[in-house]
């Protein structure tokens, strides 16, 4: 395992979305740009990577910003979205990840570790910085829905984290994975943490 350098976390602005193409690059989010979690099936279609790229860098415009981006250095090694549930249209519609209660949290939906940073503690330091960031924002709670167990998977199998992962991080488990989930499905627990008391 290598030592972690420190790290400079930085919201994502237009001006950063070439370094998050770098942490994209060679993963299944080359393409998604992390617009799949706020796009609906209709939204979604026809899009294409130049598109989705197109409305990222407008989310990035804004003053909340969609997400945050690890360096180490100069170098981009990590990304980790962070947004209110109500604008994570396909995150809120699905049964998988379906609502625990009235509270309006902010979900993470992914997080990604370029592969030659990964193992050095980088993904649970975007976490933190995520929940900082959303209590910053008034978020009364921040809401993630990872791979359930400690079983090891595929690196773009586990772009919304693992159990292990969220509990380092302070978060604590309001649902566990449904026994009825399809064999085709990954099982997802919903994992929760409240910045006031973190």
């Amino acid at each position: 395992m290598g030592l972690l350098r420190t790290l400079d976390v930085r919201r994502l602005t237009p001006g950063l979305m070439d370094c998050m193409g770098e942490v994209l690059r060679g993963s299944w989010g080359a393409g998604c740009w992390c617009m799949f979690p706020r796009l609906d099936a209709a939204a979604g279609q026809g899009l294409g990577s130049r598109g989705r790229r197109e409305a990222m860098t407008r989310l990035a415009r804004r003053r909340r910003a969609p997400g945050l981006l690890a360096f180490e250095g100069d170098e981009p090694v990590g990304w980790i979205a962070i947004a209110p549930r109500k604008e994570l249209r396909r995150v809120d519609a699905s049964r998988a990840t379906p609502r625990v209660d009235d509270v309006d949290v902010w979900v993470i939906p992914c997080i990604t570790v370029r592969p030659s940073a990964r193992g050095r503690g980088i993904a649970l330091t975007l976490i933190r910085a995520a929940v900082a960031y959303a209590k910053g924002q008034g978020a009364p709670a921040v809401e993630a829905y990872p791979r359930a167990g400690s079983a090891r998977t595929k690196d773009d199998n586990a772009y919304f984290g693992t159990e292990p992962l969220f509990r380092r991080a302070g978060f604590r488990v309001m649902r566990k994975a449904p026994s009825n989930a399809p064999r085709n499905r990954v099982r997802r627990v919903t994992m929760r943490i409240e910045p006031r008391r973190a």
